[in-house]
């Protein structure tokens, strides 16, 4: 494969870790506030989330700084999507209702 596509490949890998990592984290969100522990649900989400993360960063990069670079693309990507995505869905808005 030439470079460019594994570049594109990183890019959409980082797309997805960033959707499963901030997806997660406002799922957490929504579960956690209406949780008897939520300690338990913020530190737990936190410590797979970031473990997911920190492990695919590694397995899809392989080192090179040109993939780390086109994966962190991917991943601010799809931070700003779910951040557009989520707007208007606090838990704490709904429960002050």
């Amino acid at each position: 494969m030439s470079e460019i596509s594994m570049v594109a490949l990183a890019v959409f890998a980082g797309f997805m870790l960033g959707a499963v990592f901030f997806g997660g984290l406002w799922w957490t969100i929504q579960r956690g506030f209406a949780s008897a522990q939520p300690a338990v649900w913020f530190s737990g989400s936190l410590l797979l989330r970031t473990t997911m993360t920190l492990g695919g960063f590694l397995f899809v990069t392989h080192g090179d700084w040109r993939r780390m670079v086109g994966c962190l693309a991917g991943f601010l990507i799809a931070r700003f999507l779910i951040l557009r995505f989520s707007r208007g869905t606090s838990p704490i808005e709904e429960g002050a209702s």
